[in-house]
Formats: C-alpha cells, sequence, structure tokens
C-alpha cells in the first residue's frame, strides 16, 4: 500500500478553541461536546440483557468473553451495569487517556466504570466522532479533564469533560469524511493483517525447522531409530539417550563476594540485571542483604526459572548469582552450550517437563526432580556444534524477515494513525 499519498488542504484556516488541533477550516464550527452527545444512563433492569460488553485499547468494544484476562473482573450484579446499544460510543473513564474507547457494534451491558454517549441529534454522524475520539492528540488532551494520581488510571471528571470544544464540520463533511477513513482504515487494517499472518508462518517455519535440526541432524540419509521416549520420537542411530541426572547435576554453590547480580528471562536468558534492565525498559529491585545466600552461576550453566514450565530453561550468559529459589544446573561432561540451548526450548520438551508433576495446579516451582524424569539425546560433541552453528544462521536470516515485516506493520500503523487525525482536524481535504 502506497502511504505517500497527498491530498488537498482546504482553502483557509482559523484558529480554533480545540484544544488539541491548533487550527481549523474556516468553514468548520466548534461546539462543547455537550450540544454533541447527551450521556446514555439505562439501568439493566428490564428487559434484562445477560450478554456483557467491555472495551478494550486495540479492540475497542467487545463481548466480555473475548477480552480473556485483560481488565477487570465481571461483576456478579448485572442489574446495575449500564445498558449500550448498537452505535453508541462507549468510553473507559479510568483508561481513556491510553485510547481505551470505541463504537459499539452490540446491545448489551457493561460496568459503570463506562461513559456511554449518543448524538443528541442527526446532525452529528456518529463514525465520525469515534474516529474523532480515537485521534491519539485528542484522548491524550484529556489527561487535564482527569482526577487521580497514577497517569493510566486517572478518572475522567465527567462535567469537566463536558465542557471540552469538538469540531463540528456539516453533516455532509463529515460522513464523506467517515466514508472516506471507513475505506482507507480497513484497507490499511487488510494490509496490517497479511504482514501478520506472514510473521506467524514464518514463525512456525521457524519452530519446524528448528525442532527438526535438532532432533533429528542435518543429514536426511542418517538412519533412524525409535529413542523410546515419549518425547523425542525418532533420532538418529548414532544418538544417545541418557537420563537427564546423568548429563546435568545442580551447582549448589553459595554466592561469591565478586558476583554481580542475574536475572533469569525467558527473553534474554540469564544476564546481568543492569544488562535485562537496558534491554527491556524494566527496572529490577536490588538485593543490598543477604547476597550470600543466593547460588553462583557460571557461564553456559543452566537455570531452572520459576517459569521454565512455560518457557523451557534458560542459559547463563554470564556468571554471577542468582536467587537461590533457582535450581542451577551444570553439565557433567563437554556440550555444546548452543545445542542445548536450542533444545531445552523446544515446545515438546517444554510439554514433557509440564507433565512432571503438578507444579501448575499446586503453585510449585518446577524442581531438579521435575528435570530429571524427562530423558534427554546426546548427538556426538562435533554434531552438536554443526547442528547449533545451521539453527544460529537460519534464525538470524528468519528474525530479520520477521522484524522487516514488524517495521512495516509499524509504519502502516503510523500511517492509519496519522490519516486519522488529518482528516479528522481539516489537515487534509478528502471531498
Amino acid at each position: 500500500m502506497n502511504t505517500t499519498v497527498a491530498f488537498d488542504e482546504y482553502k483557509t484556516y482559523r484558529d480554533t478553541l480545540v484544544e488539541f488541533s491548533e487550527s481549523l477550516p474556516k468553514d468548520w464550527d466548534e461546539v462543547p461536546i455537550r450540544a454533541i452527545f447527551e450521556e446514555r444512563n439505562e439501568k439493566n433492569l428490564g428487559p434484562r440483557t445477560d450478554f456483557i460488553l467491555s472495551v478494550t485499547r486495540d479492540r475497542g468494544v467487545i463481548p466480555y468473553d473475548e477480552k480473556g484476562a485483560i481488565g477487570n473482573n465481571k461483576s456478579e450484579d448485572i442489574e446495575r451495569y449500564k445498558v449500550v446499544h448498537e452505535n453508541d460510543l462507549v468510553i473507559n473513564k479510568m483508561n481513556v487517556v491510553i485510547g481505551s474507547l470505541g463504537l459499539s457494534k452490540y446491545y448489551g451491558a457493561l460496568s459503570q466504570v463506562y461513559i456511554v454517549l449518543k448524538p443528541k441529534t442527526e446532525m452529528f454522524d456518529i463514525r465520525f466522532y469515534t474516529y474523532l475520539f480515537k485521534n491519539e492528540p485528542f484522548y491524550r488532551s484529556l489527561i487535564r479533564y482527569c482526577t487521580g494520581i497514577m497517569e493510566l488510571r486517572e478518572s475522567l471528571d465527567k462535567d469537566e469533560f463536558k465542557k471540552l470544544y469538538l469540531p463540528f464540520p456539516k453533516l455532509q463533511s463529515q460522513q464523506a469524511i467517515a466514508n472516506f477513513l471507513d475505506k482507507k482504515t480497513a484497507q490499511i487494517d487488510d494490509a496490517i493483517a497479511i504482514k501478520e499472518k506472514q510473521i506467524n508462518l514464518l514463525k512456525e517455519r521457524k519452530q519446524i525447522i528448528i525442532q527438526k535440526a535438532v532432533t533429528q541432524g542435518l543429514n536426511p540419509e542418517v538412519r533412524m531409530k525409535h529413542s523410546g521416549v515419549d518425547w523425542i520420537g525418532h533420532i538418529p542411530e548414532h544418538w544417545e539417550i541418557r537420563r537427564s541426572k546423568f548429563l546435568f547435576t545442580q551447582r549448589k554453590e553459595r554466592a561469591w563476594k565478586s558476583d554481580v547480580q542475574l536475572s533469569a528471562t525467558q527473553a534474554y536468558g540469564v544476564i546481568p540485571q543492569n544488562e535485562y534492565e537496558e534491554l527491556s525498559g524494566n527496572t529490577v529491585v536490588k538485593i543490598t542483604f543477604h547476597l550470600d545466600k543466593r547460588k553462583h552461576v557460571e557461564k553456559d550453566d543452566f537455570v531452572i526459572s520459576m517459569r521454565s514450565f512455560q518457557g523451557g530453561l534458560e542459559r547463563a550468559w554470564s556468571s554471577g548469582c542468582i536467587r537461590s529459589s533457582y535450581v542451577v544446573l551444570r553439565p557433567l561432561e563437554k556440550i555444546n552450550p548452543d545445542f542445548y540451548g536450542y533444545l531445552l526450548k523446544l515446545p515438546s520438551y517444554i510439554k514433557a517437563l509440564q507433565r512432571t508433576g503438578n507444579f501448575i495446579r499446586d503453585g510449585q516451582d518446577l524442581n531438579f526432580d521435575n528435570f530429571s524424569q524427562v530423558d534427554l539425546f546426546i548427538p556426538p560433541l562435533d554434531e552438536q556444534e554443526v547442528i547449533a552453528n545451521y539453527v544460529k544462521e537460519f534464525m538470524i536470516s528468519s528474525d530479520k524477515g520477521i522484524e522487516l515485516l514488524n517495521k512495516q506493520i509499524a509504519k502502516l500503523k503510523e500511517y492509519k494513525a496519522t490519516l486519522i487525525s488529518s482528516a479528522v482536524t481539516g489537515k487534509i481535504k478528502v471531498a
């Protein structure tokens, strides 16, 4: 899709009372929001609807059951909920400053944390004003009408909100802008969906190729044998199967005085805390006492963390110390750490770990006993290195393709946001 299309501008512009736009086309009016919308305050009393809705930043108004674990829990007292009609504009007054609002396609009900608006007259096209509300400069500007102590949990003051001025083009212009944005944003969303599908296909292909290389090697002519282990299946005939505890043992050394503090992460492995903060942008609480009770870790050890049942074992990229509740594994013989770094992250290996106990249900940590119950295979050391190098090169190439697609998606989203902002504030003339 061409994102460099030039659009006409209006002939003349004027200053405006609208806070989120420096100017408006000269023939556009501006009116307070209370002149455009009235609040719908229907209680869910009768006839009562059990179709409960929610609002998310990315998807707008959706059925509550589709939002998963996002947001607050559903109340049992749904008679106190507000009724929403199709084409009502719904705003989450606690998260409006991050764009948590949308136009409803449903008849249903939602909690009182939401503001439900409907146009007062047919002079106002709800689609135009929905695009206006989804314009980031607009919803970011609402911070001044909010009260609270945390930016993302500010509560919109409805009385102050009603004083806000909005652009008011003629109805024909509102409809033309809304029609234009309906068409263009649908095209952009389709382009994004295609690229997201391409990313998913690349990720699937990437996982298949890694799984095959790590579990079957790179020689398609090699004779295979059944390993006798469910999670492993068939492997090259000359590879060895061994109980995990005879390949790795626990490292139980206490932290050294010179040890840096490490973080065990699924995204980056086991790395120094300052490196994790730099890579992730998150802040880690540093421990300043009882460091001697932590466990020492050597580079190329593997660590069983609290989340290893979800994402596999973490490879240590640096020596240092880690919290005492983690299990540190050191190899009993020379191995290629790259190869086992890939092996211990395979989805099939993770599923085998998950079958070793009730730690997920009971809230227990994965431990050395769980690890010991999952047998491992051992290719010859030189073959481990060849496979690891192949996987590494393939991942670099694959990740570059995924990164390129993600950049293209980001540009499309940026273009979409700019297009909406420009159209609803009259920076471009679309009809």
